[in-house]
């Protein structure tokens, strides 16, 4: 314990300390260009995370002998500590977990589920409209939260150390507190007019008085320390049946939530068999739904495997118009075909087919644009989520770990459950409160995703993996709401055409087309010259802010990781 001891003395002195790729100290992420196209290299391990102290966490396990799974659980447990935009307990994810000796693969889906007393009209006003403030910002909007149960059943099935080491440092940071980095600072100051309003969540992110916490300060969470002490000494059933279940159901009843001491008993995540395609020479593995991040990220590639796109050159005005017409198609067929397979029979194999794609491929051609009011979803055969966070992680015997877990926006509903600590997630906005109406990201579903009791919203994180002839190459994911598909597709696209390494496709210029509304999303990298010739081809172009924060590692001779400058103080740290 000498070694997690040291790390959280440091926390407590340092100021955004030990971050690879910028300097988050003062201000805004200003990129280390010396950075961009050399990745941090390991010889025995990696872990890349969007918050430094989280990755030092899971480096530290990784150095006393436990594996990627017991490596990744430390780090998704801190994250809730010094990342509460979105790590998180009280919201839900997806994870893969590659088993090196068995040459295996699993999905871990432990996303939210819908409360028994949910129905599909639950947000719907007297006048029928969606009421967006149930929807995103009551009690309402919580899903019966999977974080806990999933990380649990990971570790204790494929982890090899013991849960109450691997919790231990989560729980020093938030007893012992950790040092507030500029943007911590920042987001709390900007949500202070509604959070600041919530008592439990004032008594933790803000001082007394309402004073908000400044970049330097030390923030201590003893109703979380509370929590997750229970969590070490009972495992998951504290969460679900215990003492912090008791709190949530109480918190719910005294405010008009519908989450039952029923709902959180019953609650169990599933172990699910990945989705796997080919793409050129590689082998993609990557989430099943209720994810919709990985039907469709297979789907494109196999669209985009017509074309070759290693000649049309990165970010250039032919590989955009390509790529965003293969987007659009997708995008098109989530709305309709996309949803929790307990509910709704998903046409998974032709979604993902050849033949299908193939089909889509026949309609686009470079130079051409067809608009999305003349795509619509494909029709299957009879027979047939933005602020959320990403983690990788790879250990010596080859073993990874591939996360994406969220609260859905940022600081999920802001509401934390009383006495817990716990930021309470708004997954229930990622349903479709009304079919056809757009959701927070925009994004259009219909009755595949309606409202239902005990079902799992649809999502769109995309842990993915990337194997060459049976050899791990890549593991990879980002956060970003409807944005996070095309931000693993160009990944693996920058990784298998380009052959860029980790770093360099990490740092790419990144772009974005959900059918609905008809545009591109553009960050301010992609070049004028290349805006030009899209807006001649007749595209709509909208400045986006950054895209994605990916967390990245390559496996080959060493390992190399990779943590996206796009959001600060993310750190890809080895030994």
């Amino acid at each position: 314990m000498k070694l997690l001891t040291s790390i959280v003395s440091t926390a407590l002195i340092a100021l955004g300390s030990g971050v690879s790729s910028l300097n988050a100290k003062e201000g805004p992420a200003i990129i280390d260009y010396e950075s961009i196209h050399h990745p941090v290299v390991a010889k025995h391990g990696m872990v890349a995370s969007q918050q430094h102290l989280a990755s030092d966490v899971g480096v530290s396990i990784l150095k006393q002998g436990g594996n990627a799974v017991d490596a990744a659980v430390a780090t998704g447990l801190v994250l809730a500590v010094v990342l509460p935009r979105a790590g998180n307990l009280g919201g839900g994810g997806f994870m893969l977990v590659h088993l090196a000796e068995e040459n295996k693969t699993v999905a871990i889906d432990y996303r939210e589920v819908a409360p028994q007393a949910a129905h599909r009209e639950l947000f719907l006003g007297s006048d029928g409209t969606v009421d967006k403030q149930k929807a995103r910002f009551s009690r309402l909007s919580a899903g019966v939260p999977g974080t806990v149960a999933g990380l649990y059943l990971a570790q204790q099935q494929y982890g090899t150390m013991e849960w109450s080491e691997v919790i231990e440092p989560a729980i020093r940071l938030a007893e012992e507190g950790f040092v507030v980095n500029w943007d911590l600072a920042n987001q709390l100051s900007r949500r202070s007019t509604y959070m600041g309003k919530i008592p439990a969540t004032s008594k933790i992110f803000y001082k007394e008085g309402g004073d908000h916490y400044q970049a330097g300060d030390v923030l201590k969470q003893n109703d979380l320390a509370w929590s997750l002490k229970l969590l070490q000494k009972e495992g998951a059933k504290a969460f679900y049946q215990g003492e912090i279940a008791k709190k949530i159901v109480a918190d719910m009843e005294k405010n008009g939530g519908i989450i039952t001491a029923e709902d959180l008993a019953n609650y169990k995540p599933v172990i699910r068999q990945p989705l796997s395609g080919e793409y050129r020479d590689h082998t993609v593995v990557t989430m099943p739904p209720a994810s919709s991040g990985g039907v469709h990220l297979l789907q494109m590639l196999n669209v985009l495997e017509h074309f070759p796109l290693s000649d049309f050159g990165v970010a250039t005005a032919d590989s955009i118009n390509l790529m965003s017409e293969a987007m659009k198609y997708a995008y098109a067929d989530r709305s309709k075909h996309l949803g929790d397979t307990n509910f709704y029979d998903v046409p998974i194999d032709w979604l993902t087919s050849k033949s299908y794609a193939k089909k889509i491929a026949e309609k686009i051609s470079v130079g051409q644009v067809t608009a999305s009011s003349e795509i619509n979803a494909g029709t299957a055969p009879k027979y047939e989520s933005p602020d959320t966070t990403h983690f990788s992680v790879v250990d010596h015997w080859g073993n990874a770990v591939s996360n994406t877990y969220t609260l859905n926006f940022s600081y999920g509903s802001g509401i934390v459950a009383e006495g817990t600590g716990i930021l309470l997630n708004n997954e229930m906005d990622d349903f479709s409160a009304k079919p056809g109406t757009p959701n927070a990201y925009g994004l259009i579903g219909g009755e595949a995703n309606a409202i239902e009791p005990g079902k799992r919203p649809l999502s769109s994180m995309t842990p993915t993996m990337v194997f060459k002839e049976g050899d791990l190459k890549l593991v990879t994911g980002s956060p970003g709401g409807s944005r996070i598909i095309t931000t693993v597709l160009q990944m693996v696209v920058n990784f298998v055409d380009h052959g860029m390494n980790v770093a360099e496709a990490t740092h790419t210029p990144r772009f974005h087309h959900q059918w609905l509304p008809d545009r591109i999303f553009v960050e301010p990298a992609i070049n004028q010259d290349t805006r030009e010739l899209l807006e001649e081809r007749g595209y709509e172009l909208y400045d986006s802010r950054t895209m994605g924060s990916t967390q990245s590692i390559q496996i080959e001779d060493y390992i190399y990781g990779s943590s996206d400058p796009r959001r600060p103080n993310a750190k890809a740290a080895g030994y």
